[in-house]
């Protein structure tokens, strides 16, 4: 038999040994708790203690690891002992002292399993201190109250910081300390809760997962097995023969992903083939299974339900089928055998789902719905199998309702078909954002001069930094990197939602996913895996749809006590109405035909249970946000979560920077007056040699405007061959050697050259200096800035010389969406850095009346916190770097193009392009999502603010309305398929354009 995985003795890592290996070293790695050698850190136990690992076979049920847990932990001298049912795994840390590992051995063999210790490895893999993030798939949840309970769960766990789990996605995101918490125990914690986990992926980049082809026999698989034992660099493997796929933990310091591929085929003589199993692609392929499995569920349901339903529909009005139903056949008749057969199976067979999901649920301490749909179809299938068994003791024959039990089952399977369906709808975000990337490239062979001697087809997952790939005219960029040849026209609308196309040229960014439209390019890879952006760009919308709005943790809250209360409710009916009917306080003419009163009552009963599920309310607000937050991505607009949404449909202020934001942050020189008899030329190469050691905005403008000056005739640093020069390096010696460089924030520059110095800056800079300014040289200074200009005052040798107006046009839609906004009910705000009446040219012109100027970067907060007081909700426009201090003092953070670069953590939502229509889209995006979550709680509750009183015949005595409990069945399944439905028209979501903006008006 083939090893398993747990009994491999496979090599040790190997210890970094250069600067790159420290490095990636240092990066703490989510899978490798999954180290059968690892030992953890002994800082965490204190010194006189001793942790060992024990196999324990025989365990099948938390009962059985219970057992032994509570065997280890009876042990004098043992601190603490946890046990691992599917790892079968005992972890134990104890005082040597006091007991020894024969004794904890002893003890699990006592208890009645077989145990052996685990050797201890002659290599310590210890973990640097910091966090990680996993995410897990968790199977078996149906309403809020399963999410309430493993996060519960969850959030005890030591170690564990954070804990998120979405219902809609069946996904948990779980922040933890591995030296405290491993992945398994995270696993184990959701399963021993009665639920189906499974770790889906982290950050990390030592794990792979491979299809591999041309395994026919066992011996293709001892031998992959036996090159994986003898492959330096791998820590362990496990072998799927069922879906033919090995899951590989590797050491990415010795091995690369590639170098792990190449190996196996090459050792293998080319007879496997493997392929690298994107972790989105198997979770997209798990939701259809899942989708799949519960439409064979409800099928085989219906075709065992539509013949009990025949029998008491139908039949009666056919003589002859309904004379062989009455025939007796033992102690009953063959219609009351057919049903008791068929309903049997629907119940047990394909309704077991229910009774297992349900005694989770109880043994968790909570309710859900399978606990009311187990308890509803029981009472109905039990009491007529007493019904029957009673008739045929006593020969009084009471109605059965076998065909309630089977419809009842048959219409919430419907439902959660139908469900299952709708919510795969809901994230179609994400599986179009992993369908841009490439699924193969093509690498370049280079020999050891650097020359390209070869190209391979390879895996796009494979692919390594480093690489140079060869990307065709029509062909997708299959990762971020920069262009090593070429040059070509990029279509990056996809990513970042700039419809025009972007020249590349050599030393030019490049976003995978995109699409090359024109020219050979060969592409240098530079981030891959997780680090890259279309890679951010999913992490970012995944994140955001497991998040939580603030109203539906209310919801989740409504949820966790609704169903004791329904079941309180249903007693009460099943009491009130058998109590009534014994007290004579309705006519024996409502009770059904051969019927008593506690049959009459318990019709209702049932209904009630039914009736009341409250699948719908949790399903309210998670596939809302899922929904809006695809759209968004895919209008460019990322969106962090759904609080971010709460907040923003709440937006009263909306604060805009100046620079970059209202205006196109493209500044150029549009004046240059010298005040003395200097020569224009000299004056220009002045400041041009005094701004160009400046990183400002303005003085590369005034560089650029000097550059021009001297050397008109020739384009701005570009050769002919399309690369780019700087201007020292193609027109040397024309600026002057300068020193003492220094810049003064907020002022400007100072310099020294031949021994004088220059400074090149406002007012401010000037006046501290001691440098007079006239006063005509003052009045053409506001002249400028009445013209929404800025003034930049030069003086040399402590003399005013001149002064260079610069202009930052505004951006061309930046006027209507200030309009736009004002009809929203907003009100913007700009505020900037620059002097007074440049600020308030520039508001004048876009239509700003609240106007702060003169603020330093780090002064933006308090004018946010200033607008903040009397309670309102305050949004922070900028672009996301300068501005990350206002951004997250905000209440809203709104990152505007933010480009490739999207990591940004103050940003509540991030405006991929650099277009101020997308600050409308935002806005209106969360209101337009909050409006459908409000119409989905009204979808969720008005079935049950309806539906309860009739199903508990409060109208029965008026109107002899009643409520079958099938029929309630199928009232609840409808309620959970309205509310996804109703989330999923929110993808007809169409962003406001420029022309119809000014429409928008205050909802």
């Amino acid at each position: 038999m083939a090893p398993g995985t747990r009994d491999l003795q496979l090599t040790a890592a190997r210890a970094a040994s250069t600067e790159d290996d420290a490095g990636a070293g240092e990066e703490v790695r989510l899978l490798e708790e999954y180290l059968e050698e690892e030992v953890i850190n002994s800082s965490k136990i204190p010194a006189n203690l001793r942790r060992i690992q024990v196999r324990v076979t025989g365990m099948t049920c938390a009962a059985c690891s219970n057992s032994v847990e509570a065997a280890l932990s009876g042990l004098d001298g043992v601190a603490k002992a946890s046990v691992a049912l599917l790892q079968n795994k005992a972890d134990v840390v104890f005082d040597p002292s006091l007991v020894k590992d024969e004794d904890i051995k002893n003890a699990v063999e006592d208890a009645g399993f077989e145990a052996e210790i685990i050797p201890e490895p002659s290599t310590s893999h210890a973990k640097p201190n910091g966090t990680l993030t996993g995410q897990f798939t968790i199977g078996g949840m149906t309403c809020a109250a399963c999410v309430n309970s493993v996060e519960g769960i969850l959030r005890t766990l030591p170690g564990v910081k954070r804990a998120v789990v979405a219902l809609a996605t069946s996904l948990g995101e779980v922040e933890y300390d591995p030296t405290i918490v491993s992945k398994d125990d995270i696993v184990n914690a959701i399963e021993d809760a009665g639920f189906e986990a499974s770790f889906v992926q982290s950050y990390e980049q030592d794990k792979i997962i491979l299809g591999v082809l041309g395994v026919s026999s066992e011996l293709d698989v001892q031998q992959l097995e036996e090159i994986l034992c003898n492959l330096k660099g791998v820590r362990q493997f496990h072998f799927d023969r069922i879906l033919k796929e090995v899951e590989i933990v590797f050491d990415p310091e010795v091995l690369g992903s590639r170098s792990l591929v190449d190996a196996i085929e090459g050792e293998s003589s080319a007879k496997l083939k493997l392929v690298v199993k994107n972790p989105y692609t198997r979770m997209a392929s798990k939701d259809l299974q899942e989708s799949s499995d519960m439409l064979k569920l409800f099928a085989a349901s219906f075709f065992l339900s539509v013949p009990v339903i025949f029998m008491r529909l139908v039949c009666p009005h056919i003589p002859i089928l309904y004379s062989l139903l009455l025939r007796r056949c033992g102690p009953f008749q063959m219609g009351d055998w057919l049903k008791w057969a068929l309903v049997t199976i629907v119940q047990f067979v394909i309704g077991k789902r229910f009774y297992v999901a349900a005694g989770r649920a109880l043994r968790n301490g909570s309710t859900n719905m399978d606990v009311l749909v187990a308890l509803g179809t029981s009472a109905s299938y039990f009491y007529s199998v007493y019904a029957l068994l009673y008739g045929a003791v006593t020969g009084f024959w009471s109605p059965t309702y076998f065909e309630t039990s089977a419809m009842l089952i048959t219409f919430v399977l419907l439902g959660k078909y139908l469900e299952t369906v709708a919510k795969g709808k809901t994230s179609d975000a994400i599986k179009k954002l992993v369908e841009l990337a490439p699924a193969t490239a093509t690498l370049l062979l280079k020999d050891k001069e650097g020359k390209i001697v070869g190209e391979r087809q390879i895996d796009a997952l494979l692919i390594q930094p480093g690489d140079v790939l060869k990307v065709l005219p029509g062909a997708k960029v299959p990762v971020d990197g920069v262009v090593a040849w070429g040059s070509s026209h990029v279509n990056e609308s996809m990513v970042t939602g700039e419809s025009a196309s972007v020249f590349k040229e050599v030393n030019s960014s490049v976003i995978g996913g995109t699409i090359n439209l024109h020219g050979l390019l060969h592409i240098r890879a530079m981030k891959v895996g997780s680090n890259t952006v279309l890679s951010q760009i999913i992490s970012l919308v995944e994140t955001a749809q497991m998040s939580k709005a603030p109203i539906q943790k209310f919801a989740d809250y409504i949820a966790s006590v609704f169903v004791p209360t329904v079941v309180s409710m249903a007693f009460v009916t099943l009491l009130c109405w058998y109590f009534a009917g014994v007290l004579g306080a309705y006519p024996e003419a409502w009770l059904p035909e051969n019927g008593s009163h506690f049959v009459f009552a318990l019709m209702f009963a049932i209904s009630v249970v039914v009736i009341a599920c409250p699948c719908a309310l949790g399903l309210a607000t998670p596939t809302a946000v899922m929904v809006s937050t695809g759209v968004g991505a895919s209008n460019g607009v990322l969106i962090k979560g759904g609080d971010a949404l709460e907040r923003a449909q709440k937006i009263k202020y909306v604060i805009f920077d100046k620079t970059g934001t209202l205006t196109q942050g493209k500044a150029t020189v549009t004046d240059a007056k010298v005040f003395t008899g200097m020569d224009r030329g000299q004056f220009l190469t002045l400041v041009a040699s005094a701004e160009a050691n400046s990183e400002h905005p303005l003085g590369k403008a005034i560089l650029e405007y000097a550059r021009h000056f001297h050397f008109f005739d020739q384009s701005s640093g570009a050769t002919k061959d399309g690369k780019n020069y700087s201007i020292e390096t193609k027109y040397p010696g024309w600026l002057l050697d300068v020193s003492d460089f220094s810049a003064v924030p907020g002022k400007g520059v100072k310099c020294f050259t031949d021994g004088k110095q220059v400074l090149v800056g406002n007012r401010k800079l000037l006046t501290e200096s001691g440098v007079v300014i006239p006063n005509h040289a003052e009045n053409f200074v506001v002249e400028l800035e009445e013209s929404a200009k800025t003034g930049i005052l030069v003086a040399y040798n402590n003399v005013l010389i001149g002064v260079i107006g610069i202009a930052d046009p505004l951006k061309r839609e930046a006027t209507v969406v200030i309009e736009g906004l004002k009809k929203m009910g907003v009100c913007p705000v700009m505020v900037t850095g620059d002097n007074w009446r440049t600020a308030r040219a520039v508001a004048k012109e876009v239509g700003i009346q609240d106007v702060r100027a003169e603020v330093m970067p780090a002064g933006k907060a308090d004018v946010i916190h200033s607008f903040q007081k009397g309670g309102s909700v305050v949004a922070m426009v900028g672009d996301g770097i300068n501005d990350s201090p206002a951004l997250a003092a905000a209440d809203v953070g709104m990152a505007i193009g933010a480009g490739t670069d999207i990591a940004i953590e103050a940003a509540d939502f991030v405006l991929m392009r650099n277009n101020l229509e997308d600050v409308i889209t935002a806005i209106d995006l969360s209101r337009k999502t909050f409006s459908r979550i409000r119409l989905n709680y009204v979808f969720a509750m008005a079935y049950n603010v309806v539906a309860i009183p009739v199903a508990a015949g409060v109208f029965f005595p008026w109107l002899r309305i009643t409520l079958p409990p099938w029929l309630a069945g199928a009232c609840m399944a409808l309620s959970s398929v309205s509310v996804v439905c109703s989330s999923l028209l929110l993808r007809r979501y169409r962003t406001p354009r420029l022309t119809t903006i000014l429409e928008i008006t205050i909802e």
